[in-house]
């Protein structure tokens, strides 16, 4: 049997950590205690002292100095700050992407659009299961709309931030029904007509709407 590379394993760790975080499974505030985390994550001390250092450096995990590491606290300030970034970089990459995007960048907003649509009418249908792909899938079809930008480092940098969006999504905010998917949808059709103006003017109406449903939910 090839034994993992160091590098292949605190990869891994590294993915699972953040995606906890992310997904809410590691709760705002929790302590994140080196011994617990090695027997979690089945990972060296040193490692996971790396892995923490980088989720610092992401805004993700607060180190504490001597006391340790801690997952980032929440807040509704926090939370409108990283929507503002969040409309502000992605309004860019949209009017980027819908002036470069191709016959293949169409093709691959649609079957992102159709993979999502699929998960929020089960949702609408009242299926809470599939929670975890549903937001997957959404994040899919974002990173989808402005895929043809131009700059990977806008796209790594708003990947960043809508991490950060996701993260209060799956610990505060809740899923707005049909609204949220006909705002969806509308940036589909919006993007195949190449409408960068509409799309922006969606996008707003889509992220605020959801900062203002889950600080009233």
């Amino acid at each position: 049997m090839e034994l993992k590379q160091p590098e292949a394993v605190g990869d891994s760790v590294f993915r699972r950590i953040r995606t906890d975080i992310i997904f809410g499974r590691l709760a705002p505030g929790k302590k994140l205690r080196l011994e617990q985390l090695k027997k979690d994550y089945e990972a060296s001390i040193s490692t996971l002292r790396e892995i923490l250092n980088r989720l610092a450096s992401e805004g993700l995990v607060v180190a504490e100095g001597q006391r340790g590491f801690e997952v980032a606290p929440v807040s509704p300030e926090n939370l409108k700050e990283i929507a503002a970034l969040r409309e502000l970089l992605e309004c860019y990459a949209l009017e980027q992407s819908f002036a470069a995007g191709d016959l293949n960048w169409e093709a691959q907003i649609v079957a992102a659009h159709y993979k999502l649509a699929q998960m929020e009418a089960k949702m609408l249908a009242g299926d809470r299961s599939v929670t975890e792909q549903w937001k997957r899938y959404d994040w899919e079809f974002h990173q989808a709309l402005i895929s043809a930008c131009g700059s990977r480092v806008l796209m790594d940098t708003h990947a960043v931030i809508f991490d950060k969006y996701l993260r209060y999504q799956m610990i505060s905010l809740t899923f707005r029904g049909a609204i949220a998917a006909n705002e969806h949808r509308e940036l589909l059709e919006a993007a195949l007509r190449r409408d960068a103006d509409t799309a922006q003017a969606i996008l707003r109406k889509h992220v605020q709407g959801g900062v203002e449903h889950g600080l009233t939910a």
